[in-house]
């Protein structure tokens, strides 16, 4: 079975457009019996940190800092000792001016009088103009912003910040004697870490952190100039999602954490092909650290310096894909539970640190959406797919459910901005009709947790499922902050022996003008996933011992040999040449997709080789080596875009008529290659809910809590009071992952009545006699 046609798209010669059924040159990262591969890479190298006992945010006798400035609009301020000269001389300046050596100017005795006046005079007006500037912009800014918008009526009276989160309003102040470290600082200044280690922010872009661990919430950070900080309205449609995902943190993928998988490849139970695999083989490691194995990778692999380098590159979007264990597991499954989550919270912290929004992508769901090695688990499709497909969806919209109570709370909100629902459901299988249904019933559970309206939960981001932009297109008239997420890459179709220079355009043609129709006939449109991969090559890309189309080697099908894969995947001896054509096809791929999220930032070193061995999918190793962009504004009208869509976006009020949410209820009246929903397994929504919760706010080195602060509930709306999907005692279940092929349990249910979930609702099905 087959979705998108495979195609190849090369430079040179005259263009051969691109089929726009089924996908519109667009390509899974996926494997097996669907024949595609794996997307992501990223570098597992920076800069060296640069180390220090104290934080710097205006060192006058470093020439290498630049001023510390708090709004990148206003006028930056002045070094310590140069407020006075600025103006043509203040009290110091002009006492030296009347005259020397005591003349014509009273005793020595009232001089230096005179001086020390004038010196504290002058330290006075410096302190108030570094104070006042951050007062307004930041700190006074969120608490007008958070009194003129409060959505929390029972919070009436108390203190905000910059979320609407209630601050106690009697809180201690810190002792006056005690040396806090500074909350906000720019290019230059040095961050310490929860870990105790320090390193330099650079952002060449005007962009400035804040932490103030007393005011947790505070939303006045900014990733560069032109981006609005996290306390400001970001318009969409006006203002660029500039973006980059984390992958391979939270849901592991061979090819981007290469080592995880190398170190079990010769394993007994054999080697292992996906997260579920890993877990399986790590908890019987128990020498090397057991499942623990995995923490150890989510404290390492991405960390706080990601982030600050994120907004230093220029980006204001980070997409970060978690697996449904993050929320839940149940039964035998192997993963470990619940731990991503907390490393979730901290890329929240640091997200808000620096100014950048998050895209939260449910990667990875129960029973798999697409059977690739980045589902959780490699093999066959078992959601709204088979016998359990029903049951996995039921199961599926409920860690949906959960997610978004959590990050629709006034505490999260403005920085958990966009919430994309299902990665890369492969939609044949399953049907237009089921899909369509599932995203509508998703996207009414979350505004049930959120609410209508700018501000209140994210906007919804819904795979196309690779049925093409077009596709869906007024499927969902007039809903509330809808956006479209297309993975458009060139990969792993045909593959050619062109050059890289050949591809020099190909975004724009391939793709620009697809992504200003989406535009104008859906809404906002973003590339959730995109590389720098012209073909196949890199280690694991397609998938554990899978080969690759390039060489030939790839097992699924018969290929033909094209070349050398390490001529693109030796970066090590990529010429300059080579960096400039990778460079420009960069710029053309920002450019065309418009609104996009590289796929990955980070790729991590391969065991046997020392290094990454997937270089077109890193962002930093791009940014190390030089191919990437140092500024992604570069890109802004490389396509010579001559028919560009117009904003503003149209954004629905959230009243979608009757007849289409009729037309699309919940669940739909049967499961491909499953059979109608009465003979189906399926819960009863009567468990208890797992709920997610936020730790206390915790001192780093270095800093001082002086007050408790409301971290949430993790449950936005308590009307929201409907209880887990749950097992009917009495009835049989299957696998999450059973064959498709394999028949519904007979008989489902013995001597009980069985009860399904319709609509959200529980309703009564008839039940099955004994025998």
């Amino acid at each position: 079975m087959s979705h998108n046609p495979q195609q190849s798209v090369t430079g040179g010669g005259a263009y051969d457009p691109l089929p726009l059924t089924g996908g519109e040159g667009h390509q899974p990262r996926f494997m097996g019996q669907y024949d595609a591969a794996a997307s992501s890479s990223q570098q597992s190298l920076q800069a060296p940190s640069e180390y220090g006992s104290a934080h710097r945010l205006n060192d006058a006798n470093d020439p290498n800092v630049a001023p510390y400035r708090d709004d990148p609009n206003a006028v930056p301020m002045s070094p310590l000792g140069a407020s006075a000269a600025a103006g043509g001389g203040g009290m110091m300046m002009n006492e030296k001016a009347g005259g020397g050596g005591g003349e014509g100017t009273g005793s020595g005795r009232s001089r230096r009088k005179m001086v020390i006046i004038g010196a504290i005079v002058a330290l006075i007006i410096i302190i108030l103009a570094i104070i006042l500037p951050v007062y307004f912009t930041v700190i006074k800014k969120d608490d007008d912003d958070s009194a003129g918008g409060d959505r929390d009526s029972s919070n009436a009276g108390e203190d905000k910040d910059g979320s609407g989160t209630a601050r106690p309003s009697g809180s201690a102040s810190p002792e006056p004697d005690v040396e806090l470290p500074p909350v906000t600082g720019g290019d230059g200044s040095i961050i310490t870490m929860e870990d105790g280690t320090t390193f330099t922010y650079r952002n060449p872009f005007g962009g400035y952190w804040y932490y103030d661990p007393n005011d947790p919430f505070n939303n006045g950070a900014r990733a560069q100039s032109w981006t609005p900080a996290l306390n400001e309205t970001f318009n969409y449609g006006v203002d660029r999602i500039r973006g980059v995902n984390v992958g391979g943190w939270l849901v592991t993928e061979p090819f981007i954490s290469p080592a995880l998988y190398e170190r079990y490849l010769n394993d007994p139970a054999g080697p292992a092909i996906d997260e579920y695999d890993l877990s399986l083989r790590m908890r019987a490691d128990t020498a090397n650290g057991g499942i623990n194995q995995l923490e150890e990778h989510y404290r390492t692999f991405i960390t706080e310096k990601d982030f600050a380098d994120i907004a230093g590159a220029g980006l204001n979007y980070v997409r970060i894909p978690i697996g449904w264990w993050a929320v839940e597991t149940r039964g035998d499954e192997p993963h470990l539970e619940g731990v991503s989550w907390n490393y979730f919270l901290k890329a929240i912290k640091w997200a808000r640190k620096y100014g950048l929004r998050i895209n939260l992508d449910l990667h990875a769901v129960p029973g798999s959406q697409n059977a690739w090695n980045h589902s959780g688990k490699f093999g066959s499709i078992g959601f709204l797919h088979g016998p359990m497909g029903y049951a996995n969806a039921q199961r599926t919209l409920d860690i949906i459910r959960v997610l978004a109570e959590f990050i629709s709370q006034p505490q999260y909100r403005d920085v958990v901005t966009m919430f994309g629902i299902l990665n890369e459901p492969l939609g044949d299988p399953m049907g237009f009709d089921a899909l369509a249904r599932f995203y509508m019933e998703a996207y009414t559970i979350i505004r049930r947790a959120g609410g209508i309206g700018e501000g209140n939960g994210p906007w919804v981001s819904l795979h196309d499922g690779f049925f093409g932009r077009d596709r869906w297109s007024g499927v969902f008239p007039n809903a509330d902050r809808l956006a479209l997420d297309v993975h458009p890459y060139l990969g792993f179709g045909s593959q050619s022996s062109a050059p890289m220079s050949s591809y020099a355009d190909t975004p724009c043609r391939a793709w620009g003008r697809l992504v200003n129709n989406s535009m104008a006939a859906f809404g906002l449109t973003t590339a959730g996933e995109w590389s720098n991969a012209v073909n196949d090559c890199g280690l694991y890309l397609n998938g554990v011992n899978l080969g690759t189309r390039y060489e030939g080697t790839y097992t699924p099908g018969s290929w033909p040999r094209v070349g050398d894969c390490r001529d693109w995947t030796d970066w090590t001896r990529y010429t300059p040449e080579l960096k400039r054509e990778i460079r420009q096809f960069t710029l053309a791929s920002m450019d065309a997709l418009q609104h996009y999220f590289f796929w990955t930032w980070r790729i991590g070193d391969s065991l046997a080789s020392g290094r990454v061995e997937t270089p077109a999918w890193s962002y930093v190793l791009g940014l190390q080596e030089g191919w990437m962009p140092t500024d992604p504004r570069d890109a802004d009208g490389v396509c010579n875009n001559i028919a560009p869509w117009t904003p503003p976006l149209s954004v629905g009020s959230g009243a979608i008529p009757a007849s289409v949410t009729s037309a699309l209820s919940w669940p739909p009246p049967a499961i491909s290659n499953g059979g109608p929903i009465e003979v189906l397994p399926s819960y009863t929504q009567t468990g208890a809910i797992p709920t997610l919760t936020a730790t206390p706010v915790e001192a780093a080195p270095g800093e001082t809590i002086t007050r408790t602060v409301d971290v949430g509930s993790g449950w936005n709306n308590p009307e929201d009071s409907e209880g887990y999907v749950a097992e009917v005692e009495g009835c049989s279940y299957l696998d999450p992952w059973v064959t498709p092929a394999a028949a519904p349990p007979s008989p489902l249910c013995v001597g009980v009545a069985r009860r399904g979930m319709l609509g959200r609702g529980v309703v009564e099905a008839k039940a099955t006699p004994a025998p």
